[in-house]
């Protein structure tokens, strides 16, 4: 009889524990943790495409306990106005370049540095916020001072030069406005080519070079096409100055709120998509190409008398000058395998 009763209530314990897991996944499920993610490039973009994809993987990996809403095309606000957003935690989430996270962490910038990187591999290992040192250092002062965290990253390739002229060396943008992103990295990179930098907005690169305000711009190819830049550019340039390798960041406060299990698989679905933006950017370039020369855009590589070389010297010549302190950063960064 007492082996009965124990074995019952063996029974009835295993089947109340069985009851309360599928109550607080149900409870999961229906009250799920809504995340706002917002970014300013179009839906058209391969970035848009990272956006959507990580959310429909988090929300398979999560059962739905984490949902993602993505919000495109700066409709919660340009960079700086997003940035602020995420800080305050109004906005959960979003992505841009790391010099965006800047205005919080200076240093932070160093991973926009043109040059920086080996190869899109390397720049992805430099940059995911588990095994690399200096981004675990930098993300530490993130959090203290900008209550952000960085989660992630991932690339769209290398950014080339396009304009409205043939380029072979520095001295062919001499004096000419070339649009940049408004931050003072991307001002110092410009500037050692010779151009005169000029902040766009992503949004306004079009029209400004319709309306010849500035004669060029660099992105990578994805973004040009997507921007139907064939329009108003003639040439590109592959001078791949810089591996873009974009940050993901979140609210410290709302990333803490998500249960630990849950964060885990966060982690993984971040890790997924940086693999599958690699593939996507090593797949997309050579056919971007062939899109632009169907369009009578002249692209000009090396093997066309582009000097790379010019370019790389004139450019790390005024980044060492405007940031000296970030050279053991580099050092650092140069040696993650």
């Amino acid at each position: 009889m007492k082996r009965y009763v124990s074995l019952m209530l063996i029974v009835f314990f295993v089947f109340t524990l069985f009851c309360f897991s599928i109550n607080v996944f149900a409870a999961g499920a229906e009250n799920p943790i809504i995340l706002r993610y917002a970014h300013v490039e179009r839906i058209e973009t391969p970035q848009h495409r990272y956006a959507t994809e990580l959310a429909d993987l988090v929300k398979e990996l999560t059962e739905g306990r984490v949902i993602i809403q993505v919000y495109p095309n700066a409709q919660l606000g340009e960079v700086s106005e997003m940035i602020d957003g995420i800080k305050s935690g109004t906005i959960s989430m979003g992505h841009h370049v790391f010099a965006s996270l800047g205005k919080i962490v200076p240093n932070m910038s160093v991973f926009s540095a043109p040059y920086v990187f080996r190869d899109a591999e390397h720049g992805l290992k430099a940059t995911n916020p588990t095994i690399s040192p200096v981004l675990r250092e930098l993300n530490q002062q993130l959090i203290e001072k900008g209550n952000i965290r960085v989660i992630g990253s991932f690339t769209r390739g290398y950014r080339n030069l396009s304009c409205n002229f043939p380029v072979y060396s520095p001295d062919d943008v001499k004096g000419q406005k070339i649009r940049g992103i408004p931050l003072p990295i991307w001002m110092s990179m410009l500037k050692g080519m010779g151009a005169i930098a000029t902040p766009v907005a992503i949004a306004e690169v079009p029209t400004a070079l319709m309306t010849g305000l500035v004669v060029g711009q660099e992105n990578p190819l994805g973004q040009m096409w997507n921007s139907k830049l064939y329009e108003v550019q003639k040439y590109i340039m592959m001078t791949e100055h810089m591996m873009d390798v974009l940050v993901v960041f979140i609210n410290e406060k709302t990333w803490q709120s998500i249960p630990e299990a849950d964060r885990v698989l966060f982690e993984k679905a971040l890790s997924k998509m940086a693999d599958r933006s690699l593939k996507w950017a090593i797949e997309k370039e050579e056919d971007y190409k062939a899109k632009f020369r169907e369009k009578g855009v002249t692209i000009i590589e090396k093997k066309d008398g582009l000097d790379v070389d010019a370019f790389k010297k004139a450019i790390l010549s005024q980044i060492n000058k405007d940031f000296p302190e970030w050279t053991e950063y580099i050092e650092r960064i140069q040696e993650i395998r």
